[in-house]
């Protein structure tokens, strides 16, 4: 039987039809093992994505119905992150800027977006001011993840933090109704 084997693995060793399909095999392979990995992270990026708009269209019209009410940051963001789902570290990664908006002299947020940098000290929240009735409100929400693969191809065009974590943003409008 040993001998068997060794006569087997000379006679294979010894063959070279099979080479072309093995060169071809060591350069495709990597570049399909990279789009499979890159269609994975955005998959993965995409359901999060989804989730955080939906957690934070949920927020908004809880707000919006229940206008007489006074809420703080941290029960917003619990509604936001009872309503994304499957959304990991949630309560400890999300930051929501809320800002009044006058429709007639608009004004934009600010193009950096207020996120949490756990590399970085603990900063308080800014522009969070709840509105009145018939006021045009706009709420920011930012939430960090770590990515899924961050040595795929996707992985690597994903900005990170100091802590190696990625954002997703969603925004939202509304006008708070009256009472």
């Amino acid at each position: 039987m040993k001998n068997y084997l060794k006569n087997a693995f000379r006679r294979f060793r010894k063959e070279e039809s099979g080479s072309v399909f093995l060169i071809e095999f060591v350069i495709l392979f990597p570049l399909m093992f990279g789009i499979f990995m890159s269609s994975i992270e955005m998959s993965v990026y995409s359901a999060r994505q989804m989730h955080l708009n939906r957690g934070l269209e949920d927020a908004v019209r809880h707000i919006r119905l229940n206008t007489g009410t006074v809420m703080t940051h941290d029960q917003i963001k619990a509604l936001v992150c009872k309503g994304a789902g499957n959304v990991s570290n949630c309560d400890t990664t999300l930051r929501l800027e809320m800002v009044s908006v006058d429709p007639r002299n608009f004004t934009q947020l600010p193009t950096d977006v207020d996120c949490v940098d756990a590399s970085l000290p603990i900063t308080p929240e800014r522009g969070f001011t709840l509105g009145k009735r018939h006021d045009l409100m706009l709420l920011r929400a930012c939430l960090k993840f770590n990515p899924m693969l961050p040595t795929s191809s996707m992985g690597f065009k994903l900005a990170t933090d100091g802590s190696g974590q990625s954002a997703l943003y969603a925004i939202s409008a509304f006008v708070q109704e009256p009472n």
